[in-house]
């Protein structure tokens, strides 16, 4: 178990600096080039567990990378180079300051929203009547602002101009992409029985261009119900087959953790760690299709190192 990635503080050429997300350690490269490193870290209720979960880091890399280069030809991408497993290497963009969430079916936050009586997020109307998981018409755009700190908090369409985050015509385009993206997902998912279920996008711009940045259809940032019997479960009013990290929610739930003050993350023994990065590998093969390779990890740090140097290397010239 010793050999996860948790923790990073390389010195690469021309670095200006390091940002550390809750999974993700990104090195920016002379303002040109950003390194993004997708550690084992797991987070759940903002908190990052104390244990790493092996492999987990390569699934995300690697389902992403798969996903950026199959919807290039819809939006270019930050994607230059996948060095390493665990390791993304592209454009540096200046980020706009939303995140784009699309929603095909009424779940989680907007059913929270919708439970609470109301019946419009985002500025956009949800009809009376609906169920739990049930599908929209078509999908609905519901995009939130990208805190520093705290949490995201839902913002319209008209909000997002009048304030100036993003330009009117920029953001017709990103509203473009995303739609798009989102059907290409679904078509993608439905393939390998599943339904891409909602999703988030992010931007950013270079040169004055915009770019799709950051991870897309991976199960920390979408979720996925099975397709297979989807439409009984919801006849019969039962919960829908998940295919995400909500497994590790739930195991934190019943073990007496939810996030809140005074609470203590239960101990994360090596059978629980094994059954998560079990879980994510089985992830990953539902979602590629692909049967998964393991990377070596007996000297991790230093091949991560090693591969993003030559990289760096090969880019600066």
């Amino acid at each position: 178990m010793n050999n996860t990635i948790v923790k990073t503080n390389y010195a690469f050429q021309k670095q200006k600096d390091l940002y550390v997300g809750k999974v993700r350690d990104v090195y920016n490269i002379d303002d040109k080039y950003l390194v993004m490193i997708v550690s084992d870290r797991i987070s759940a209720f903002d908190v990052v567990l104390p244990k790493g979960i092996p492999y987990k880091g390569q699934v995300l890399n690697q389902i992403a990378a798969r996903f950026l280069d199959a919807t290039s030809d819809i939006v270019p991408n930050w994607k230059i180079a996948v060095p390493d497993p665990m390791v993304t290497v592209g454009h540096f963009c200046e980020p706009f300051k939303v995140e784009m969430v699309i929603r095909g079916y009424l779940t989680g936050h907007a059913w929270r929203e919708y439970k609470s009586g109301k019946r419009s997020i985002c500025g956009i109307p949800m009809p009376d009547g609906m169920i739990e998981n049930q599908k929209f018409n078509k999908p609905i755009l519901t995009p939130t602002t990208k805190a520093s700190e705290g949490h995201d908090e839902d913002i319209s369409r008209e909000e997002i101009i009048s304030q100036g985050l993003v330009s009117e015509e920029d953001y017709l385009k990103l509203e473009d992409y995303t739609l798009k993206l989102f059907e290409r997902g679904t078509k993608m998912a439905e393939k390998m029985g599943l339904i891409l279920v909602d999703t988030k996008y992010e931007f950013g711009k270079k040169d004055g261009k915009i770019y799709l940045i950051d991870e897309i259809h991976t199960p920390d940032s979408s979720r996925y119900f099975y397709l297979d019997g989807y439409n009984e479960r919801q006849q019969k009013g039962e919960e829908q087959r998940q295919l995400s990290k909500e497994f590790v929610r739930q195991w934190l739930i019943e073990n007496g953790f939810q996030g809140n003050k005074g609470q203590t993350v239960p101990e994360m023994n090596d059978n629980f760690v094994t059954s998560v990065s079990e879980r994510y590998i089985e992830l990953y093969e539902k979602i590629t299709g692909n049967k998964f390779q393991k990377a070596n990890i007996l000297d991790v740090e230093r091949r991560i190192e090693e591969n993003i140097v030559k990289c760096i290397k090969e880019l600066l010239i």
